[in-house]
């Protein structure tokens, strides 16, 4: 999977090394577990996927890509989607501290018992409407948005430290594309529309 990761494109040695920590077979199906390591998305259960390898990546690199070495020790970063666990599992390796919020009941659980046996005493599973961030929380140094909205919620661009890094699907289930955002002042931010995406809706309140 690594070598996969780096013909793709990842560079970052911290987000490969957080990749190839993290034993993605624990997250997924004993069925699928053959197909663990491959660079697909794969059922996870309740309508939803865990993400490829490569956008897990990829996403995490883009996000710390402005993160100075020396602050990456210290840093706090948000997750919006917990879904198995997995994402939340590789930002543990690269944060100081994680939130991820989920907002269906069963998959929290399930991520809950996925992440058990790791014992990540530095991330912390919340079960809410994701929207809303985690005010308490913040500020945040990155946040990770993995699923799609019309927008990106004001709420998280007000929990971003300044500096700090939001990325997020922006669209429809027929088109949607990566933003980023980049808030560079109290009251600044600047968004950069990357490439396309495929990711499950983001929806209010939970479930």
């Amino acid at each position: 999977m690594i070598e996969t990761l780096r013909a793709s494109g990842i560079r970052d040695l911290q987000v490969l090394a957080a990749m190839q920590s993290v034993p993605r077979h624990l997250f997924v199906e004993p069925a699928l577990a053959s197909r663990a390591y491959e660079d697909v998305a794969l059922p996870i259960g309740h309508g939803q996927t865990i993400s490829r390898p490569s956008t897990v990546a990829r996403m995490l690199e883009t996000v710390l890509a402005a993160l100075p070495a020396e602050r990456r020790g210290h840093a706090v970063a948000l997750e919006v989607g917990t879904g198995c666990g997995y994402q939340a599992a590789v930002m543990a390796a690269l944060f100081d501290q994680v939130v991820s919020i989920e907002r269906v009941r069963g998959l929290h659980e399930i991520a809950r018992d996925n992440l058990r046996p790791l014992r990540l005493a530095n991330l912390r599973l919340m079960f809410g409407d994701g929207r809303l961030g985690a005010p308490l929380s913040g500020p945040f140094d990155a946040i990770v948005v993995a699923a799609a909205g019309d927008r990106i919620p004001d709420e998280l661009l007000a929990q971003m430290r300044v500096p700090a890094r939001l990325l997020a699907p922006v669209g429809d289930g027929q088109r949607q594309a990566l933003h980023l955002v980049e808030r560079t002042g109290p009251d600044a931010w600047e968004l950069t529309v990357l490439d396309a995406a495929r990711f499950v809706p983001l929806r209010v309140g939970t479930t």
